[in-house]
């Protein structure tokens, strides 16, 4: 799976709060989320994004409460891959749950300006600032990982690989949302 998108730099212990606020946890259209999304850094910072654009973020990223929204709302906003120092551990399993890609790369947010163009090859563990034609290794995602990405979450592919083993109802419920 390769990424390529423009830059956008966040700062450290970027919680879930400041991803989508408490008050549209109620919410659950992907689109409205999407709207609402990093409020916390800025209003109406979701109108800068455009559709495959890569957040670099620093130390701590998703820190804070394991809101699945916040992962819909940086999705739903057009966000392919997020670039981090380090996440919060619950936070970056969402990731891989919702099929957003998540990577750590150590000094993330001092190899990347914001507006640069950058390319993430998960399968090769590379992600080559266009800017500056610099690759940063980073270890390659288990394959397990990119074919859950690749089927655009954890429910999709244990729908995809197993339906029969899985109860219908709750899956065509989940989809659907």
């Amino acid at each position: 799976m390769i990424f390529r998108g423009k830059v956008w730099i966040l700062g450290n212990n970027i919680d879930t709060d400041m991803i989508i606020s408490g008050k549209y946890l109620s919410f659950t259209d992907p689109s409205f989320l999407a709207e609402h999304c990093l409020e916390g850094i800025e209003k109406g910072w979701s109108n800068k994004i455009a559709k495959g654009d890569i957040l670099i973020a620093g130390k701590n990223f998703g820190c804070g409460s394991s809101r699945e929204h916040a992962v819909v709302a940086l999705k739903a906003a057009g966000i392919s891959c997020i670039i981090a120092e380090s996440f919060g551990a619950i936070f970056f399993r969402n990731f891989i749950n919702l099929g957003l890609a998540a990577i750590e790369l150590r000094d993330a947010s001092k190899r990347f300006n914001e507006g640069d163009m950058v390319e993430v090859d998960l399968e090769a563990g590379k992600a080559r600032n266009m800017a500056t034609q610099k690759t940063y290794p980073f270890p390659p995602m288990p394959s397990i990982v990119l074919d859950i990405l690749k089927a655009g979450g954890l429910l999709h592919f244990i729908g995809k690989t197993n339906p029969n083993n899985f109860p219908a109802s709750y899956l065509r419920s989940a989809l659907s949302s």
